[in-house]
Order: C-alpha cells, then sequence, then structure tokens
C-alpha cells in the first residue's frame, strides 16, 4: 500500500486519478499530521504501508516569510518523520521538492540537479532542510524537484489568470523571472512510473518540469491566446510587483538526467497548457 500525503493539493488530486484505493491510500493533514512523528509511525504500521509519496507541502512563499515555524514544520519536520517511518519499513519514498532550492540569480544554463543550491527565501530554505532530512533519514528515496506547478485542481497560476481575465480588460505580469511551467498530472505520471518500476536502492534527485523556458509574462500570454480572451497582458518588473518573499530570476531545470534514466519524452508546457484549458472547459 502506498501512502499519498498533501492529497487535496493539485499533484496528490492527480495522483488520485491515477491509483486505485486498492494501490494507495491519500491522507491530508485532517487523517494524518506529518508533523508529528507518533502519528506517522503510528499510521503506516496500521495501514502497512510500503511505499511513501510525499506531496504535502506549506507553499505560500510569501507568507512563509512571516510563519518560518509553520513552513519549516510541514517542509522540513514531516519529511523527516516520513523518511525515518520509511527507513523503519525499509520502504522506498519519493519526495517532491521544489525550483526555490536555487537562488537563480544566474542564467547562464539551465539548473542540474547537482548545481548549488541556495535559496533566498523562508520557503527555498524550508524545502531544502526537508531533502537534507529525506537524505539523511530515508534507505531508499528520490526526490523529485519541479516548478511552477499548475492543474486543473486547487489554486494555481492559470486559474487566477483565468479569473482575472474574466473581471479585467489587462494585467500586468513579471516578466523578468524565467522557468518552466509543469502541468501536476505529468508530473503525477512519472511518480506512478517510478513507484511501478520500484524505488528500492534509489537514493537521488532529479529535476522535472515540462519542456521550453518562459517568463510569468509568456506563461500568462499563452493562456490568453489559446482561451482566445480579450484581456492584455501586461509585461512588468520584479521590482514592480513587490513581493515579500525574494524569489529566483532563473530557475529552468535540466530533465536530462530523469527523461534518460526512465526512458521518457516530456511534453512543451505549451502542450499542458491546452490539455488544463480543456479540462476546464
Amino acid at each position: 500500500m502506498i501512502l499519498v500525503t498533501g492529497a487535496k493539493g493539485q499533484l496528490g488530486a492527480c495522483l488520485g486519478e491515477l491509483l486505485t484505493p486498492r494501490q494507495a491510500c491519500f491522507c491530508d493533514v485532517q487523517e494524518l499530521d506529518i508533523t508529528s512523528a507518533a502519528a506517522v509511525e503510528s499510521y503506516v504500521k496500521d495501514k502497512k504501508i510500503t511505499a511513501i509519496v510525499n506531496c504535502a507541502a506549506y507553499t505560500n512563499v510569501d507568507k512563509a516569510e512571516d510563519e518560518q515555524a509553520a513552513a519549516f514544520a510541514v517542509n522540513a519536520l514531516g519529511p523527516e518523520n516520513l523518511a525515518k517511518a520509511a527507513a523503519a519499513l525499509n520502504a522506498p519514498m519519493v519526495h517532491i521538492s521544489t525550483d526555490y532550492v536555487f537562488s537563480g540569480q544566474s542564467a547562464n544554463a539551465l539548473l542540474t540537479e547537482e548545481s548549488q543550491t541556495a535559496p533566498l527565501g523562508v520557503y527555498g530554505q524550508s524545502k531544502l532542510a526537508g531533502e537534507e532530512a529525506v537524505k539523511k533519514y530515508a534507505s531508499n528515496f528520490i526526490i523529485l524537484r519541479t516548478a511552477w506547478l499548475y492543474s486543473p485542481y486547487g489554486g494555481n497560476f492559470l486559474k487566477t489568470i483565468l479569473r482575472l481575465a474574466a473581471q479585467k480588460p489587462q494585467i500586468s505580469v513579471v516578466a523578468d523571472q524565467i522557468g518552466t511551467p509543469t502541468y501536476a498530472p505529468d508530473l503525477a505520471q512519472i511518480i506512478v512510473k517510478i513507484l511501478a518500476l520500484g524505488a528500492q536502492n534509489k537514493r537521488k534527485a532529479y529535476h522535472f518540469s515540462n519542456e521550453g523556458v518562459c517568463s510569468w509574462y509568456d506563461f500568462a500570454h499563452e493562456i490568453i491566446r489559446q482561451q482566445k480572451l480579450p484581456c492584455k497582458i501586461i509585461p512588468i518588473k520584479t521590482s514592480q510587483y513587490p513581493a515579500k518573499a525574494k524569489r529566483p530570476f532563473f530557475s529552468a531545470l535540466d530533465k536530462t538526467s530523469i527523461k534518460k534514466d526512465y526512458n521518457i519524452e516530456i511534453r512543451h508546457w505549451t502542450e499542458g497548457v491546452a490539455e488544463c484549458l480543456k479540462k476546464l472547459s
């Protein structure tokens, strides 16, 4: 039985479409508080867990600056508790991390798994601490760093743009932060493939997002273009859109390693947008 945490989040919901109740038990904070070591230990024993997929996360980047303890509890202590439980069961663990573990201050090349980590804010720092806990305590693990996640579920950039476009004739969007959107169902499929092939004897980090590189402005422009909406997208600088937390300016991920090891092709981010818009309509 696979344990999937963060079941009510975007990725958890997408995994819920691919894994049956016979294969996995899905839990959110209401069913399991991952920040409690005792609760985690009891849950995995009771459910006879054989693998753990940790999608649970504190993801409010700006709020994390004020709620550091809460961010570190969910993003660092939670993974530590899950990793220890996985090790005790000799169960593999798949842990979801983020491009925010990088500073993103250099735009010379795509970021590889070996690129220097240097998070700029509390969110990224807490996620990096979670990675380190998984590496320290889990006997078998795969860390999947992803970026700019969106889907038909929950709150995300694509749905925000659609909502704003219905209300306003124009929207200002940051054009000097560069990365790649990730369609959550595509990430869910690779997680299922990793589980099917077996993550035993693995101790590795991988990067996964869709192909291509864009700015948030490009992302918004493509959403509006595909949906044929009359709203105009105005490019602005990060300095014109003050936010509490610093963000990476360039965090496009190199997916060479995961494509090679799992023999997969990854589609372009614009194709994911098209599928998401179709599902939402």
